[in-house]
């Protein structure tokens, strides 16, 4: 049974974040107005493991999100996912007190040669309000940003 799990101990490089978020400012206007709720803009580690339970051994993956909102999030990934396969994903619970949920990929991208952004669509919305830990709340840093 082979381990995809980064060979990296840290979260995927800030140089493949700001990649992305330069490619989000590329994105047409239509697929933005999609995007009707407010994304919270958070590094957090994230594993993603297949929504299968008998299969969920075959694939552990660690990932780092670039944002989050109540219905999906988008996530860098060492390795390319499957789009329109259903995923088990965990949040690190340090940086964001979401539970495990469901989700579908619904897009897969390549950044570079080791980065790779993945898109979701959580099957049940979540709390974004509460999802933060308290100690975030009410830290004054830039690194956490609410956006439309």
């Amino acid at each position: 049974m082979a381990n995809n799990q980064p060979s990296q101990d840290g979260p995927i490089a800030d140089e493949a974040l700001d990649l992305l978020q330069d490619l989000e400012q590329n994105v047409p206007a239509a697929i933005k107005g999609a995007r009707s709720s407010t994304r919270l803009q958070i590094k957090s580690k994230l594993i993603a493991q297949p929504g299968n339970s008998g299969d969920r051994l075959r694939l552990k993956v660690q990932g780092v999100t670039g944002d989050v909102s109540a219905g999906g999030c988008q996530v860098l990934f060492p390795i390319p996912l499957r789009v329109g396969d259903i995923y088990w994903l965990t949040f690190d619970r340090a940086d964001l007190n979401i539970g495990s949920v469901f989700a579908r990929c619904l897009r897969c991208r390549m950044i570079r040669e080791d980065a790779y952004e993945a898109g979701f669509k959580f099957f049940e919305t979540i709390d974004l309000a509460s999802a933060q830990p308290q100690t975030q709340r009410t830290q004054e840093d830039n690194t956490v940003a609410l956006f439309d």
